[in-house]
């Protein structure tokens, strides 16, 4: 059962892959304008630090460490993931979701496979080489902090997946939510910052209640040797989130009665 899994998955990557190839100049342009779209952040940090303001306590190169540890999980999330919304949403409309139920694998599998979408590509690499010329600057890491990163960036991504499966299953019942995106990346921009720059009040959401901090402080504190109790209570609030998407979406397909929801 597993290897016709991963079998499903590889032919899908391979599909999306040609689609890609296909439509060279729009993959490029795509990749490109996300690309764009998404470092103008790091350059505002820049202009910050340059003009001699900064955050306090925190030197340029750790806050640009945090904010590629975000824009790498924002391009695995992209990616692997994201589309299961839209893809889900427009079955609903359109009334094709039941050709996806038929099919001989968990629908949620399916709609996964069948959405993986490289346009981000750009945005992870970029994410990339911008992490590595901060680590440079910042001194040598242990294999511990490496360990602890991979676990902490790895939860930041679980919760992206869950959130986006739980405003998936939204769209079961709430047909056209597509505000509701706008929405999470306005709260998860918080994560890009360090959070001891926000009232606790603030940095206690987003490291518990919708733990955004995952997806680009934690991690990056992990690297700076600055992880402690609360980034590792923070993985289960991230749990919580990736299995309740997954209960949420399942059952709501259960409840399925057709198009429109």
């Amino acid at each position: 059962m597993l290897k016709k899994y991963i079998e499903i998955y590889r032919e899908c990557i391979k599909i999306s892959i040609s689609t890609a190839m296909t439509y060279r100049f729009n993959f490029i342009l795509d990749n490109f304008i996300m690309l764009v779209s998404n470092t103008l952040f790091p350059l505002v940090t820049l202009l910050i630090y340059g003009s001699g303001a900064e955050f306090p306590n925190w030197s340029l190169y750790e806050v640009l460490l945090i904010q590629a540890v975000f824009t790498m999980s924002t391009g695995v999330a992209n990616i692997f993931f994201s589309g299961v919304l839209w893809a889900t949403m427009r079955h609903i409309i359109e009334g094709s979701l039941e050709i996806a139920l038929i099919k001989p694998v968990n629908c949620l599998f399916f709609l996964i496979a069948s959405t993986v979408e490289f346009s981000s590509l750009s945005l992870f690499l970029g994410g990339g080489v911008m992490f590595a010329i901060a680590l440079s600057h910042i001194g040598p890491v242990s294999i511990l902090m490496v360990l602890q990163f991979l676990v902490l960036f790895m939860s930041g991504v679980c919760v992206m997946m869950g959130i986006s499966l739980i405003m998936a299953a939204t769209s079961f019942k709430w047909v056209g939510n597509s505000r509701l995106p706008e929405i999470f990346d306005s709260i998860k921009y918080f994560g890009r910052y360090p959070q001891n720059i926000f009232h606790k009040t603030i940095s206690g959401f987003t490291s518990f209640i919708i733990p955004v901090a995952m997806i680009g402080y934690f991690p990056a504190a992990a690297l700076l040797g600055e992880a402690n109790g609360t980034a590792f209570i923070a993985i289960l609030p991230c749990f919580v989130f990736t299995m309740g998407g997954i209960f949420l979406f399942r059952h709501m397909i259960r409840l399925y009665e057709g198009v429109g929801g």
